[in-house]
């Protein structure tokens, strides 16, 4: 198999690594994750993630308390999701950095665009932690800033499901799957496959998202092969 991109950033939910039991993580899941890492990486893909929290914390959990606070508790949630991240990676061989967009430097790098560069030519994998830093911003939106930001070729999604539906599919046994929208339709039609300002920026540098389930057998490998699987959006 041979790579159709050269750098990808993949956004993992937090839930994802949760696993069956919907919180905290489960090792099967990292290990699963991983392991396509290390395989996408020894093909000489440069690899960059950013993960959720929201199998810690999420803002809404805190419904009497100020949503500055609340978006603060859920980017440390990221790290610690990040942290777990670097550790299964290098128990691998793989060396990895973790870059924080909120400065704790005992525990990981802040993030500077030009230091994660040169992490990528000595073939480092990148964890971008904290989201963008800011309240009010999720980690969606962190996904396609930092996706901008590294001239990634891809921004790849994986999600709890398939790919992207024009409703929900567990409500809606006749959902219909998208293999392919553009950016304009997922703002128009409000489709939550990503929220609004992520895919306004995605559509305005021109970067492609491919939305797929992580749970399908070796999908990131497969998504980073240029396999058809998920529902691309972009500009076409």
């Amino acid at each position: 198999m041979q790579p159709k991109y050269k750098r990808v950033l993949i956004k993992l939910s937090g839930e994802a690594l949760a696993g069956q039991a919907g919180h905290g993580l489960d090792e099967n899941v990292i290990s699963y994750v991983v392991n396509q890492i290390v395989t996408i990486r020894n093909m000489g893909v440069e690899v960059a993630l950013v993960i959720g929290g929201g199998n810690f914390w999420r803002g809404r959990q805190g419904k009497n308390m100020d949503r500055t606070t609340a978006d603060h508790m859920g980017m440390l949630a990221t790290v610690m999701n990040s942290l777990a991240m670097m550790d299964a990676l290098e128990q691998r061989g793989i060396p990895t950095r973790v870059q924080t967009a909120l400065i704790m430097t005992s525990v990981a790098e802040p993030y500077i665009l030009r230091k994660a560069l040169h992490h990528f030519e000595k073939g480092r994998v990148v964890i971008m932690a904290c989201g963008t830093g800011n309240p009010y911003c999720s980690t969606d939106t962190a996904a396609a800033q930092r996706a901008c930001e590294i001239q990634a070729e891809v921004l790849m999604m994986a999600k709890n499901i398939d790919g992207i539906y024009d409703s929900d599919p567990k409500l809606n046994p006749s959902a219909k799957k998208y293999d392919h929208i553009n950016y304009m339709d997922i703002i128009k039609n409000g489709i939550k496959a990503m929220d609004t300002t992520a895919a306004t920026m995605c559509m305005e540098n021109d970067i492609p998202v491919l939305a797929f389930g992580l749970d399908e057998p070796n999908s990131i490998v497969r998504a980073v092969c240029g396999e058809k699987l998920g529902t691309i959006i972009d500009n076409n």
